[in-house]
């Protein structure tokens, strides 16, 4: 990764995450005209990219694979305070908020992402490489969190409904943290080689050669600006999310398209920089981006929403409905047939993209 290091305060990314928060500040419950989300648009999509650059600064810094944490785990915090917010604000609208959100960045992060990077790195290079072993250990945290949060509460006797009963939803919330903190243990200190890009010839790499490693203050700015833009990304989509659901709704849709949007909206970071890193053939930065986020969120949100259920006075549905956990079943089928060679083609990137589809088009016509 090749960063280029010019003088921060000079550049547009120093500008964008503190323009952001201004017009967060400025806008923050108000209803706005046209022009008004016109404007919000156009620098949420300047926090977005400014937000991929200082990502990519500290990875730099910091080194593979804890660099792809910073931004999954930057990005999901403040997604599940957006999530938070919106259940506390929302009423009995909000009951299946958090359900929806955290399938709609697995189907995201795991089609959506993943097969955009095997697609890209595939095509330029003709075979995408990456590593098997963490890739896979990877995929089976993200299944085993998805089935015991998402899937499960559909089949439990112990509350009527998707949902799950309180020690159930204790037990959900300490296995998510768990497994997430056993993860990132092996991710950034066990089994770290497991996790790092490799060459044509199946050997890590390490780093760079001929990159210039950021100083310490630079990756230290970064830093405070990556955090400005992301909470300026998720905020100023927060503040168009009204806009979106009048659109919604006119276009008589269903209001879990919503969601849909808006972790789209969120997760443009990790897809810029997922793609950037398969097209400089470093597909395991890809993948770990993908997946990370996908366990992110499920490891964190749910420990948050389990919390927040206590002064919740509506349900919280967890349970997934029958078309979704067959997208579900089918992603994570899949994905390891996909994961288990260690090099992909053309198709399996396509194949993932067809499946984001099958997605997209059943959450517009369940």
């Amino acid at each position: 990764m090749i960063v280029r290091l010019r003088a921060l305060p000079s550049q547009w990314t120093t500008a964008a995450p503190v323009l952001a928060v201004v017009l967060l500040v400025l806008t923050w419950g108000r209803s706005l005209p046209g022009a008004g989300v016109a404007l919000v648009t156009l620098v949420l999509a300047g926090a977005v990219l400014a937000a991929v650059h200082h990502a990519e600064v500290i990875a730099h810094r910091v080194g593979e694979p804890l660099g792809s944490l910073v931004l999954a785990v930057a990005v999901t915090i403040i997604e599940v305070a957006l999530i938070v917010t919106l259940m506390i604000d929302g009423g009995d609208k909000s009951a299946t908020l958090a359900r929806d959100t955290v399938f709609a960045a697995v189907m995201i992060t795991c089609n959506g992402i993943v097969g955009l990077s095997l697609l890209m790195a595939s095509l330029r290079h003709r075979v995408a490489v990456f590593n098997p072993e963490g890739t896979g250990a990877a995929l089976a945290t993200v299944a085993t969190l998805a089935t015991l949060s998402l899937v499960l509460p559909t089949f439990t006797t112990s509350k009527p409904g998707p949902e799950f009963s309180t020690s159930q939803l204790t037990f959900a919330a300490l296995a998510s943290l768990v497994l997430y903190g056993l993860f990132v243990a092996t991710q950034t200190i066990r089994h770290r080689s497991y996790f790092l890009p490799l060459d044509r010839k199946g050997e890590v790499i390490d780093s760079d050669e001929h990159a210039e490693v950021p100083s310490t203050r630079t990756a230290v700015l970064s830093l405070i600006l990556l955090a400005l833009a992301l909470v300026g990304v998720v905020g100023l989509a927060k503040g168009v999310s009204p806009t979106i659901e009048s659109g919604v709704e006119a276009a008589g849709m269903p209001h879990s398209v919503v969601g849909v949007i808006i972790a789209l909206l969120v997760l443009l970071p990790e897809t810029i920089a997922a793609a950037r890193a398969a097209r400089r053939d470093r597909v395991q930065i890809s993948l770990n981006l993908a997946l990370g986020s996908a366990m992110a969120s499920i490891g964190l949100t749910i420990p948050a929403v389990a919390v927040a259920s206590i002064w919740l006075s509506g349900p919280l549905v967890l349970g997934l409905g029958a078309t979704h956990m067959v997208l579900l079943a089918l992603t994570v089928m899949v994905t390891t047939l996909t994961i288990l060679p260690g090099r992909a083609t053309p198709l399996q990137g396509g194949v993932h993209l067809v499946l984001m589809a099958a997605y997209l088009e059943l959450a517009v016509n369940p």
